[in-house]
Order: structure tokens, then C-alpha cells, then sequence
């Protein structure tokens, strides 16, 4: 299995209650995109099939570990996302429950469902799994993946154990993407974008369309920086046209405005966000009064992004917020 870095207590905990006997039969790992839910979901699972699991985790020897690897156990189920929003149906659900019922057919006597990237999560899909996920088979146990607890109602978090995931240091990261063979000089282009974040530093290296998101924001940041009102709509109304794009581009700028109102309190701060000389610049363009309304403006057009409103419709009102706030 992968080396995870970092989130060694996550790892702990879950290697614990599987020595112990005392299995979480509802699992809930929330936290930043990028920060390794994922791979510790597939190591929880690797864990609750593996034949004879060690202190150090899944023994990698057994059948079921070599299934767990390749992906191709027959006894984990990652359910699949529907609909524009790309939740979870009540058809769904309902199959999940009737699949739940099947006896699995392996040494480990376990059945595992995966619900990863949860957003968007119908409430009645919540309420038709609640029952299943309150009484569940011995033999079934179920993985829930998101950046926040808060996309989940209060009766299914009450019923599952809540796990929060952190990301890594640079150091880390660099030591990662080292092992995948990737160039130090990419390597260093990714960590100086998104820092110790293993999965987002990956993606910027296999992903062309992540790193013309980045570029995207820091046009953005730049036109904010010069207070050129034409640019600045310029940039977000030709540039950002997809759905998944204006969401990426909102939480990367949002962290920028974060970034620019910390370094405004120290200017020895950590930060967070893809562009370190942007923020600084930004910081002394910025009051913290003007960032937190920036940032609000920013929440304002996330909302209605997840609301499904026209991305024009959406960029323009941030753009007239932006050059309000600043101007």
C-alpha cells in the first residue's frame, strides 16, 4: 500500500479499534481536499478484510490484501455519484441497503461501502441510509469521505466515528512527489502552490487543468492588486466556464484574501494560498476590513455556485463586489 504521510493519530486510532475488536461500523474522515481521505479510506478498508492485520497495519500478504491493492475486491463497494450536483440518490441508497444484506463471501466475513467526495448530500438520501447506518448487518461497514462535517445531517454524525484529516509539511509533500520520480523543479512549483497538501501538489503535476486554474487566480489576484476593474472581469468572465473550475478558483483566491489579511497581523505568517508574492502584495493593498468583505463576497459567490446560478451571472457580481470593496 501507498506510504501515507502525516495523520499518523487518524492511522493509530483506526489500526486500534481493528486490534481491539472495537470496529467503527460507520466511519467519517472530513478535511481538506487533498489531504489523504481517500488513501486512508482505502487503508481503513485494507484493514477491516485483511486476514491477520499487525500493529504496523494491513499485513500486505493475504489474499484479501492483494484484492484491496488492485482494487478488485469483490466485497468493497464504492457507490456511485449521480445527478448534476454529483451527490448520492435515494435509488442509490436504496440499492446500497438491499446490497447490505448480501452476505460477503470471504476469509474476513466483511463488506465495505465507500461514499467518497460527499457534497451536496440530499437530506432524504441521509434519512433513507440512517436506519441502515443505526443497525447495521455484523458484517457491513461504511466509509464517508468530505471536506466538512457539516455537508451531513446531525443523526448521521451522531452515528458515525468522525475523523479529521490534516495535511503535511512541504518537507513531507517534497518527500512524496520524490517517490513518484517527479523533477525537483516541478516538485518545488507544486509544494510553493499548495504546500504540505500531498493529493493537490500530485494533481497540480498530472493535472493541466488544475495548473491553469492556479494561473487563472493569480491573474485574478494580480487584477485586484493593479485595481483594473476591466481585467479583473475580464479574467473571470472568459476564463472560468466550468462548474468545477469557479469552485477550485474560489477556495484558491479565497485563501489568497486569507493569506493577505494574516501577513497584514505578522508578516512572518504561515500561509496557505497558491501565490505567496500576490498575498504580500495583496496585504498592502488590504485592510482586514476589506479582506473580510472580500472573503464574504467570495462566500456569496459560492453559495450560488452550489445553488446552480449561471457562472456569469455568478462571476460578474463577484467582480462588482471586488471593485466596490476596493475601489
Amino acid at each position: 500500500m501507498k506510504k501515507i504521510y502525516g495523520n499518523e493519530y487518524v492511522l493509530s486510532t483506526l489500526r486500534s479499534m481493528v486490534l481491539s475488536g472495537r470496529t467503527a461500523h460507520s466511519l467519517l474522515l472530513y478535511g481538506e481536499k487533498g489531504s489523504g481521505k481517500k488513501l486512508i479510506a482505502s487503508y481503513y478498508t485494507a484493514l477491516l478484510l485483511c486476514e491477520a492485520p499487525t500493529e504496523n497495519g494491513p499485513c500486505g500478504a493475504c489474499n484479501s490484501c492483494h484484492h484491496s491493492e488492485r482494487g478488485t475486491h469483490p466485497d468493497v463497494v464504492y457507490v456511485e455519484h449521480s445527478g448534476k450536483l454529483g451527490g448520492f440518490s435515494v435509488e442509490t441508497a436504496r440499492n446500497v441497503i438491499a446490497d447490505a444484506f448480501i452476505k460477503p463471501n470471504n476469509n474476513s466475513g466483511r463488506k465495505v461501502y465507500i461514499f467518497a467526495d460527499c457534497r451536496n448530500l440530499d437530506p432524504r438520501t441521509q434519512n433513507t441510509l440512517l436506519k441502515l447506518i443505526e443497525e447495521p448487518p455484523d458484517y457491513a461497514f461504511f466509509i464517508f469521505t468530505a471536506e466538512s462535517k457539516a455537508e451531513f445531517l446531525p443523526t448521521i454524525i451522531s452515528r458515525c466515528v468522525c475523523l479529521g484529516t490534516a495535511v503535511c509539511t512541504p518537507e513531507e509533500a517534497g518527500n512524496s512527489l520524490s517517490e513518484e520520480s517527479f523533477a525537483p523543479e516541478d516538485i518545488k512549483k507544486a509544494v510553493d502552490c499548495f504546500h504540505g497538501n500531498i493529493g493537490m501538489c500530485r494533481e497540480y503535476l498530472l493535472n493541466e487543468s488544475l495548473r491553469k486554474q492556479v494561473d487563472l487566480t493569480k491573474s485574478i489576484a494580480d487584477s485586484i492588486i493593479k485595481r483594473d476593474e476591466y481585467a479583473l472581469n475580464a479574467v473571470l468572465s472568459s476564463g472560468v466556464r466550468e462548474r468545477n473550475d469557479i469552485r477550485e478558483i474560489l477556495g484558491m483566491l479565497d485563501k489568497l484574501i486569507r493569506d493577505a489579511a494574516v501577513l497584514n497581523k505578522d508578516s512572518n505568517a504561515g500561509l496557505i494560498g497558491c501565490f505567496r508574492g500576490g498575498a504580500v502584495s495583496l496585504s498592502r493593498l488590504l485592510t482586514t476590513g476589506q479582506a473580510v468583505r472580500i472573503h464574504r463576497s467570495i462566500e456569496k459567490a459560492w453559495r450560488a455556485v452550489e445553488a446552480n446560478v449561471s457562472i456569469p451571472l455568478v462571476t460578474a457580481a463577484l467582480c462588482a463586489d471586488i471593485t466596490e470593496i476596493t475601489g
